[in-house]
């Protein structure tokens, strides 16, 4: 479905799968870097560009996994050192984590759910400039996203909205295609 040469949207589109196993291989620099300048290009209302990347890569991750098993602890103070594990390897499933984080609305015209959809579509362009060079990524939130340690860490205010970790790498595997579901049970048409 290619038209003279231009990337095919629509294969991009259908394409790009959730790939939650990567490989530990470090992704150069200018890699991150156009995955951040696809995620810059979202559209946004008022030209405000309310997102915000933390980008998160070596020893960065161990840090976030530390800060995350502190306040796995402080949501549940009865749990084991040993169970702190599992928070604290959370950020280390991908070489680089790139929190997205929106921004407060500065001007009172402009209404929350926009810079929180803006930050979205920041996410999605994201994952796809991650499938289209042949990256795995996985979109994640939980508990982290919404704790503020974590935004503390990342240098987010406490009501400041973490839409999101991405989880980027190298694929491990790359997973069978599936059947995705269509819209016609999700749209009502008015004429």
């Amino acid at each position: 479905m290619d038209d003279g040469g231009n990337m095919e949207i629509f294969d991009a589109i259908h394409g790009r799968q959730t790939i939650k196993t990567v490989k530990q291989d470090a992704l150069p620099r200018d890699v991150i870097e156009k995955l951040l300048s696809a995620g810059a290009q979202a559209p946004n209302h008022h030209k405000v560009r309310p997102w915000r990347f933390v980008v998160l890569t070596g020893d960065g991750r161990n840090k976030l996994g530390d800060v995350m098993a502190a306040s796995f602890l402080d949501r549940n103070p009865a749990t084991p050192p040993e169970s702190l594990d599992k928070p604290r390897a959370l950020p280390l499933r991908a070489p680089v984590v790139i929190a997205v984080g929106a921004d407060k609305p500065a001007d009172t015209k402009i209404d929350e759910v926009e810079n929180i959809s803006a930050a979205s579509a920041a996410c999605q362009n994201i994952l796809l400039a991650s499938h289209a060079l042949g990256l795995g990524a996985i979109w994640r939130t939980g508990d982290a996203a919404h704790d503020a340690k974590v935004k503390e860490f990342l240098g987010f205010a406490e009501d400041q909205h973490i839409v999101g970790f991405i989880y980027i790498g190298y694929p491990e595997v790359h997973p069978d295609p599936y059947v995705r579901l269509g819209f016609e049970d999700r749209v009502t048409w008015v004429e």
